[in-house]
């Protein structure tokens, strides 16, 4: 084969970046440079876009779609409100692939190849300097798509839907790049969340799957709880968390079997009415408006007054209304101690008021 079809590679083992921590308020473009008209950037480091495979463990690839990865990040900005170090601090790196600038198409399919590889190097900086980052790549298929028209036109063998024999091997040498440090070497870690159709699920420690029915219908976002896994599991939840949505899942996984048949007859016993009920309404508890996440104290209680039965006579309409009465009435006393856990002598309290609040909306 032609020298010429390994020009790319070679060019990418021999590219270079310079990372620095003003990337963390900043606007940049694949090659690193601003654009967000604040002026260039002084403080830097050189690092390299492609470093060498390591043995590091995976922190907590995903599949993502761009409205709930945003609300990732808006959260996260709550949570670095309190930090009180750059440890605690988690740095969000955004990294935009294939969105619409007035640029060549020939610039657009070399920028479309190189981003997530800046940007993990972008990522990569905060880890290795003890402090912890998050990567969105929003979304690897434009990645891939232009990776497989840079391939067509320097005459690579076409696979599958005409993409490249290592067009798996791009996306996966990505997604483990994102590692945890040990204590030695300063703790820090990288979590990536990618959005991927199909391809390197495999590699994933979960995976969020979104679904267009459910989005017509009203239920935003559109997690599908019964496709959706995560190999972490409740390890990576606080502990009131776990008490509370233990059983949700099961719920409704059993609401949307007898869903399904419960539209043909209407004869329905009280167990099965009560089941199709409470599996509305915990249907309904999760919806939220765009780029407006709910803080994990503030989650954990919705969701508990949703499983303990509360919500069961409310009518639908009035679900979300609740849910907003909730926590601005709540002492923060209380939403403080909730990260903590649910202790019987906790429980008292909530109960009480989460019952008063859904009596007066009945």
């Amino acid at each position: 084969m032609e020298l010429w079809n390994y020009l790319p590679e070679l060019a990418l083992d021999l590219l270079w970046m310079f990372p620095r921590k003003g990337y963390a308020r900043a606007v940049v473009d694949a090659m690193g440079v601003p654009i967000d008209g604040r002026g260039a950037l002084s403080d830097h480091e050189q690092r390299r876009s492609k470093p060498w495979s390591t043995r590091t463990s995976n922190r907590g690839p995903t599949n993502w779609k761009t409205t709930i990865a945003i609300d990732t990040i808006l959260n996260q900005k709550q949570i670095n409100s309190r930090a009180t170090s750059e440890r605690e601090t988690m740095y969000c790196v955004y990294v935009a692939i294939g969105q619409k600038r007035r640029l060549s198409h020939r610039r657009i399919l070399l920028l479309c190849n190189f981003g997530p590889i800046f940007g993990c190097a972008m990522g990569e900086y905060f880890r290795d300097n003890g402090m912890h980052a998050l990567i969105i790549y929003d979304d690897l298929s434009k990645q891939a798509v232009a990776y497989r028209q840079m391939s067509l036109l320097l005459r690579r063998p076409p696979g599958r839907e005409a993409f490249p024999g290592d067009v798996f091997y791009l996306h996966s040498r990505l997604l483990e790049r994102a590692a945890k440090r040990s204590d030695q070497t300063g703790a820090g870690s990288l979590t990536t969340i990618a959005y991927i159709p199909t391809n390197v699920i495999s590699i994933t420690d979960g995976q969020i799957c979104l679904e267009t029915e459910l989005f017509y219908r009203g239920i935003r976002p559109a997690i599908n709880v019964g496709l959706s896994v995560s190999r972490v599991g409740s390890a990576a939840q606080l502990k009131a968390m776990k008490q509370v949505c233990g059983s949700s899942k099961l719920e409704l996984a059993q609401y949307r079997e007898v869903a399904a048949f419960a539209q043909f007859g209407s004869d329905l016993d009280a167990a099965t009415q009560a089941l199709l009920n409470r599996g509305a309404r915990l249907t309904e508890v999760p919806k939220q408006p765009q780029y407006a996440p709910l803080p994990i104290e503030k989650q954990i209680l919705v969701i508990y007054a949703a499983v303990n039965g509360f919500c069961d006579r409310m009518p639908l309409d009035r679900i979300s209304q609740y849910e907003k009465a909730i926590p601005n009435s709540v002492k923060p006393e209380l939403l403080q101690a909730l990260k903590g856990g649910l202790t019987n002598e906790r429980k008292m309290e909530p109960d009480a008021f989460l019952k008063e609040r859904a009596l007066a909306l009945i």
